[in-house]
């Protein structure tokens, strides 16, 4: 089956899309299907035309206004070159996923929005409402829906009327299970992700205050380090706070294996890959009571917050610390790739 997928980044690039991307297209290839990538992320330093671990990719330069969006016409030029046999968009807060419906025309055309309901921005929000039309127009022209969470899945219906599919992002729960912990001179707590204000990292620094007995280390690049750096210096805390930077794809598992409690209080997220990560190494988490984060707050592995106060973080990182976690429990990306191919062959004339 010729799959073309259009996304607004891919790998190199990190980040929870970045993932789930990786592992569908590379786990089709596996499976003898032709698997080709257009995206929106060309960068200086990346090839513009490559075939990464048996996936086309093909990338185009384009801006991001407020960090979103992702315009980057070439990719309609691109689309319009390819046949498919399907064409599956990534990403409503991004205009690949619209170039994608525009293109399809007879090409079944498969949308996993991704969709967090808003963002941390008063500026992206303004222009989230202004795209609402567009976005919208996008999924009701597509021939299935996936959401990876059944918190996504009552917000498109909420937000669009429109009817999913629920295929939850899987886990290499073998490969975080064996990792081995990495060494730390004190007990620590780990952030993994973007840093930007509405992941809120902010949140655990000033946490640290009432957790003297742990440092914090914190993997993860974006615009809003220097921020929380001060954030560091003002709570007196800078010392017991790492930030790492990137961190190589191969090193996250010993990092979630050696720290006490993995903690995510992000205000939007449509799943929440990195708390299964974690589960998956042996780490129990805390996670927010916002967005598909709620979805995890049923695990006995998770302690759940409702609000950001340092006494609250602080109450439930020692509450979960020494909980046990069920890795057993976890969807894996075999049981993902098998579901869309259902999905696949229900909308495709060509199998």
């Amino acid at each position: 089956m010729n799959i073309i997928q259009v996304v607004s980044r891919y790998p190199p690039w990190t980040g929870g899309l970045e993932t789930h991307m990786k592992a569908i297209c590379e786990r089709l290839a596996d499976r003898g299907h032709d698997v080709t990538v257009v995206t929106a992320d060309a960068a200086d330093g990346i090839p513009s035309r490559e075939t990464r671990n048996g996936v086309e990719v093909v990338r185009h330069r384009g801006f991001d206004p407020g960090g979103a969006f992702h315009i980057a016409p070439g990719i309609l030029r691109t689309l319009r070159r390819i046949d498919g046999d399907i064409m599956h968009g990534h990403n409503y807060h991004s205009l690949p996923l619209f170039f994608a419906a525009i293109s399809a025309q007879e090409t079944p055309f498969v949308a996993t929005p991704h969709y967090h309901g808003g963002s941390g921005s008063s500026f992206r929000d303004r222009l989230l409402s202004l795209y609402r039309p567009v976005g919208g127009w996008a999924l009701r022209n597509a021939d299935a829906v996936v959401a990876v969470s059944d918190w996504e899945r009552e917000q498109l219906a909420a937000d669009f009327g429109a009817e999913t599919t629920v295929i939850p992002n899987g886990i290499e729960v073998d490969r975080f299970r064996q990792s081995d912990p990495k060494e730390h001179p004190r007990p620590y707590l780990v952030t993994v992700g973007r840093l930007k204000e509405y992941k809120g990292v902010q949140h655990v620094i000033r946490a640290l205050s009432e957790l003297p007995e742990f440092d914090l280390l914190v993997a993860g690049t974006g615009p809003y380090r220097d921020e929380l750096e001060r954030i560091a210096e003002r709570e007196a805390v800078r010392d017991r706070v790492t930030f790492l930077g990137y961190v190589d794809d191969d090193e996250i598992p010993g990092l979630y294996a050696g720290a006490a409690t993995y903690v995510t209080l992000s205000s939007f997220e449509a799943y929440g890959i990195t708390v299964a990560e974690s589960l998956a190494a042996g780490t129990p988490c805390v996670v927010r009571e916002r967005g598909a984060l709620a979805n995890w707050i049923h695990r006995a592995d998770c302690v759940s917050v409702s609000n950001v106060s340092p006494p609250t973080v602080a109450r439930a990182v020692r509450d979960v610390v020494d909980r046990e976690t069920d890795p057993t429990t976890l969807p894996t990306w075999d049981d993902a790739v098998d579901a869309l191919e259902e999905q696949y062959r229900a909308q495709s004339t060509s199998l």
